[in-house]
């Protein structure tokens, strides 16, 4: 007897040894779109580096960076910043974004607040005018503040239901908040990012279901405030003015717009060639970030600024595509948001640098100098594409194959 049980328990661990092991993940496979927007993004970034050095390489030859590469260089970590940040988001699943949405906005009123205290000067230094960056220019709480704004707008969006439709229980919440947001920005002073937060708020809140009536209403409220802050803030009425009138406006108020036009009007066709631009020995400034847009017309002629254009109409073509696709109603309406941020920022620069709109201030996204805009869209490029992506169970040999990561 004992001799058959012995035999008996010898079986069954043979049988347990013969089974195979079943390995299994789960894993996010991402669809054609998403392909496709990492695909165009990394081309942007890849332009971007190279235009930025073209613009940049002899202002940087000059003290006190006496280095030609000293953006490039700095862009480049950036970069590499910038890809971690993206795979992260990529892979995490973008549904818990809407439980970090108010802590991501509390966040964002904390560190404009920081930004404006008289007694955090010594952090947040005044550079050209305005106080917009912590800790010399390594952090710009104004570009966090825009991720907040789409996150916890998409957020209260699908939260209120019905209820966005009415002005006091529904819309009136939004503008305390996101009023605060701006007020915070228009004492850095910064009307551009102020002006940002509230349309991309609008545009969300339209795309959930909100009332027009209230939009037109609000505008019309809005104008009269708008006005006022112009005014004190005379460096946007001058703006504003040498727009609408730019030749009877003194040389030194549209000198920077008149550059602009001069090296996009110089490029003509096909442009003046790669690091042959003029503008760039410092007849415009800022050449290299809140103009950039001007040495690509300059050097890539208009055919680069039409390449340039297909591309960010395209990232925007794709990003409306996985809204539309998206899994579920808060997920949506974030799509829209974050592509309306990265797609309206592009144009609105694209549209100062040849003249069709005011100077803003707006940077080109992944290709003007600036880390924390470079971070910042890349970091909403990642939830995109977590957004465009399925959650897939993979169980057997190629649970354990990286070279299946993200494939069918």
């Amino acid at each position: 007897m004992a001799t058959a049980v012995h035999a008996d328990h010898v079986s069954r661990h043979a049988t347990r040894a013969e089974r195979p092991v079943t390995h299994e993940r789960w894993r996010w496979r991402m669809s054609a779109e998403a392909r496709a927007l990492v695909l165009v993004t990394s081309v942007l970034i890849a332009v971007g580096l190279a235009v930025l050095y073209s613009a940049s390489a002899i202002v940087a030859m000059q003290p006190p960076y006496d280095n030609s590469a000293f953006f490039l260089l700095r862009q480049l970590s950036g970069v590499m910043l910038g890809i971690v940040v993206f795979a992260i988001a990529a892979k995490v699943d973008a549904e818990r974004w809407s439980r970090w949405a108010w802590p991501l906005m509390g966040l964002s009123l904390l560190l404009m607040l920081i930004v404006i205290l008289p007694f955090t000067e010594a952090i947040a230094p005044r550079i050209n005018g305005s106080r917009r960056f912590i800790f010399g220019s390594s952090l710009q709480p104004s570009e966090l503040a825009k991720l907040a704004v789409v996150i916890w707008t998409a957020m209260l969006v699908v939260k209120k239901g019905p209820a966005v439709r009415r002005l006091t229980k529904g819309v009136l919440p939004f503008l305390l908040v996101i009023g605060t947001l701006d007020l915070l920005a228009v004492l850095e002073p910064d009307l551009s990012a102020a002006m940002m937060y509230t349309l991309l708020m609008a545009l969300i809140l339209f795309a959930g279901g909100a009332r027009i009536g209230h939009f037109v209403l609000l505008g019309v409220v809005a104008v009269p405030v708008l006005w006022s802050e112009m005014q004190r803030l005379q460096y946007t009425l001058l703006r504003m003015v040498t727009f609408l009138d730019p030749g009877r406006m003194p040389a030194e108020l549209s000198y920077q717009l008149n550059q602009s036009l001069l090296g996009v009007g110089t490029g003509q066709l096909t442009g003046v060639g790669f690091g042959q631009g003029r503008q760039q020995y410092g007849f415009l400034p800022l050449s290299y970030n809140d103009f950039i847009g001007a040495t690509i017309g300059e050097e890539f002629g208009f055919i680069g600024m039409v390449g340039i254009v297909f591309l960010y109409a395209l990232y925007a073509w794709l990003g409306f595509r996985i809204a539309r696709r998206a899994r579920s109603p808060f997920l949506t309406l974030a799509a829209v948001g974050l592509t309306i941020t990265t797609a309206l920022t592009a144009f609105l620069h694209i549209g100062v640098v040849i003249g069709l709109l005011p100077t803003t201030g707006l940077t080109l996204p992944f290709i003007s100098y600036g880390r924390s805009n470079l971070v910042l869209s890349l970091l909403m490029t990642g939830i995109l594409v977590n957004i465009g992506s399925v959650r897939e169970r993979v169980v057997g040999e190629r649970a354990t194959d990286p070279m299946s990561f993200g494939g069918r």
